[in-house]
């Protein structure tokens, strides 16, 4: 009768209460009657109310007790007493009447009697019932939770028991924290860093790199060893690993902070495998992020996990590979493709500018030279370079040459050849059709990688590196062979592109970049023909600027929301992300509009700030100067705030680089 004698010890409690009133009305009669009159019916009724709860605490429980009763017999009563484990008796309003000795060791002698399980946890009656066997903190002690309730139409009882699992998932901890994590390290751009150094200076270099990552991994309990003069594999527990995540993978800006004699940055890039089952499958991951990592510029960690990758870093420039043998390489490949086809399509990305069709008709060239029919997919009513296009149509009578998407899908056989140019993602090109048609496709692309990435290509030629994918088609051309001879008309073409991704030489320009161009005004194109292509109408340059002059500065980036329903409000667009970037403060410009129930975002930078990485946020992608998103089923407000969200979130986890950096 532990349970009676809960309620029965509030009986001095409530004496207590009754002289101390009694004292109070005493005194209050001969201090003044007036008080005593006042007070009088007060505390007459605050007596009453006390007498009131006290008799309906002690009627409802032992109701409850006698209808516990009634679902246990005495042998069941019994049991529970002696049950080894926890256990107590909740309510349907989840208030405790019972608790075994074993309840009471967990409550640290703690009285819990007519209070509420939100004591123990917050967990529902309910949550627990569909969730039998659920493990629930306390104390430092850790329980998995069974519930059996009764079936009682008055008042439904519930026999909670809770079984000690401490040790258990302690140890469960333990080996999730000492799970193997695998790094593979890749020193950046090695060859151009020690090109032009002596031995001293390699070495010294080398040694610094060295000792920093020593440092870093020396602070874990794993190890690390070099497997290749620019290659290094680590292998460390996963409670460091969370140590680094939550720190932003600190290396990456340690090794930054070396001088070398070229000024040449010295970056990393790390590829992370750590949620497969072996070491073998981890090592894997690590090699496949690492390939992402170096096909988004390097200088970032790239984390394999489940249903792709996650990415940290990659805010700084790229640093230009000035060595051609990579591209001598895929030529030679391409070659043998092109001429073992019956027939070559070149397509690009939607709405193709200057870049996409310039590298296609490029291509398209050196398909011709090789003797293979070849044909250029292009919607010309969508496209963003049409000027390119009649300019070349001046000079070339081939009307077969640009066919649309829907012609393509007859050509498409088991003999075609796809050339995709100016991106590497199946969502982007100009023709999803086309693409699943074909089943020998080659990517030239120099956007930084995306995780849905082409995986099926024959030959994927990725440089994110290059300016353009005109710079990158002008370098193939002259590995093709002799035969491959441009004509005027196809250097300019090939000029336009590298102009408009470079913004005329301004932006992510290279040697290499500087050679194309040479090569090209070698081959007879005229810079004066190529700046026409980028000539736009009056109505073109009013809305340009209306679209600038409404632009506001949020945190050094410039935002323009543009309600203009023109033909050509991409190029518009475009154009005005360019113009707002020589604003004073402006680092990064993102000009925003609408087509139908789609959002269209175009982003600009200078370098300073990695818009890929703000679009990406946006479900977009691009270069670190150059990028794009477009968001479906929304609009204008809403994507506006999206967006302010992603700006904020970048500048809270990325520092603000140099463009030369």
């Amino acid at each position: 009768m532990q349970k009676f004698k809960k309620v029965w010890i509030l009986r001095p409690f409530m004496v207590l209460a009754v002289a101390l009133s009694a004292l109070l009305l005493l005194i209050a009669y001969f201090y003044h009657w007036v008080l005593f009159v006042c007070l009088f019916p007060l505390v007459l009724g605050a007596l009453i109310y006390m007498f009131y709860r006290y008799f309906r605490l002690h009627r409802e429980i032992y109701r409850l007790l006698k209808n516990m009763g009634q679902h246990l017999n005495v042998t069941h009563r019994q049991g529970m007493f002696n049950l080894p484990m926890p256990a107590a008796v909740v309510t349907q309003r989840r208030e405790v009447i019972w608790y075994n000795d074993a309840f009471r060791k967990v409550l640290s002698e703690e009285d819990l009697y007519g209070s509420y399980l939100n004591r123990i946890t917050f967990r529902s009656l309910e949550e627990l019932k569909h969730h039998q066997g659920d493990v629930i903190s306390y104390k430092d002690k850790h329980y998995k939770v069974y519930i059996v309730s009764s079936d009682s139409e008055t008042e439904a009882l519930h026999l909670l028991y809770f079984i000690d699992v401490t040790e258990l998932y302690d140890t469960m901890r333990k080996y999730q924290m000492t799970r193997p994590v695998v790094m593979v390290i890749l020193l950046d751009s090695y060859e151009e860093i020690v090109k032009n150094a002596r031995e001293s200076e390699k070495t010294q270099i080398l040694s610094e790199v060295n000792r920093l990552l020593e440092q870093y991994i020396g602070k874990t309990t794993g190890f690390i060893i070099r497997l290749e003069r620019d290659r290094y594999m680590a292998i460390i527990e996963r409670q460091h690993f969370d140590k680094m995540l939550q720190d932003r993978f600190t290396i990456l800006d340690e090794t930054k902070n070396i001088l070398t004699t070229e000024r040449v940055p010295i970056t990393l890039s790390i590829g992370i495998g750590y949620q497969a089952d072996t070491f073998a499958e981890n090592e894997q991951d690590a090699r496949q992020a690492l390939e992402m990592a170096l096909g988004r510029g390097g200088d970032q960690v790239a984390l394999m996990i489940e249903g792709g990758f996650k990415f940290y870093g990659g805010v700084s420039k790229g640093v230009e590979k000035r060595t051609k043998v990579k591209s001598r390489i895929v030529a030679s490949a391409m070659s043998e493709l092109i001429l073992n086809s019956d027939q070559v399509l070149i397509m690009g990305h939607k709405f193709a500018d200057l870049d996409a069709v310039g590298s296609a008709i490029g291509m398209a060239r050196a398909c011709q030279c090789l003797g293979k029919e070849v044909h250029i997919v292009l919607d010309y009513h969508k496209c963003l370079a049409d000027t390119l296009v009649d300019h070349y149509r001046k000079f070339e009578q081939d009307e077969r040459l640009f066919i649309p998407p829907h012609e393509a899908m007859s050509l498409a056989r088991r003999g075609t050849l796809l050339i995709i140019v100016d991106t590497h993602s199946p969502h982007f090109v100009e023709s999803a059709e086309v693409y699943q048609a074909c089943k020998n496709v080659v990517v030239i692309d120099h956007h930084r990688k995306m995780v849905d990435y082409i995986d099926n290509a024959v030959i994927f030629y990725h440089e994110p590196y290059a300016s353009s994918a005109s710079e990158m088609v002008t370098e193939l051309v002259q590995y093709l062979g002799n035969e491959c001879v441009l004509a005027h008309y196809h250097a300019e073409a090939l000029l336009s592109g590298i102009m408009l991704d470079t913004k005329n030489f301004i932006m992510k320009t290279g040697v290499r970049t500087f050679e194309a161009a040479a090569y090209l005004k070698k081959m007879g194109a005229d810079t004066v023909e190529v700046r026409k292509l980028f000539a736009s109408s009056m109505d073109s340059y009013q809305n340009k600027t209306k679209l600038v002059a409404s632009a506001e500065v949020y945190n050094g980036c410039a935002i323009a929301c543009s309600d203009l329903l023109t033909d050509d409000i991409r190029v518009v667009a475009a154009q005005a992300a360019d113009d707002l970037l020589g604003i004073n403060g402006v680092d990064a410009s993102f000009v925003m509009y609408e087509q139908g129930d789609t959002v269209n975002v175009s982003a600009r930078s200078m370098g300073a700030m990695n818009v890929q990485v703000i679009m990406e946020t946006l479900g977009g992608g691009g270069h670190l100067t150059m990028a794009a998103a477009q968001i479906a089923d929304s609009d204008m407000p809403k994507v506006k705030q999206l967006l302010l969200n992603a700006i904020d979130d970048y500048n809270t986890t990325h520092k603000k680089v140099s463009p030369n950096t």
